[in-house]
């Protein structure tokens, strides 16, 4: 699975990383441990 980083002010795609990302829209550099790219699995879904 690819997650992909967003800017948090104009939340286009970051490129670079793991550790500095960058966003070429915005010009902004963005460290990696101010990101929340934490992914929760699904759920699942009851039998009703």
């Amino acid at each position: 699975m690819t997650l992909t980083s967003r800017c948090p002010r104009c939340h286009h795609a970051l490129d670079e990383g793991p550790i500095l990302y960058r966003c070429a829209h915005c010009q902004r550099t963005i460290w990696a441990a101010d990101l929340d790219v934490e992914h929760h699995a699904p759920a699942p879904m009851s039998a009703a």
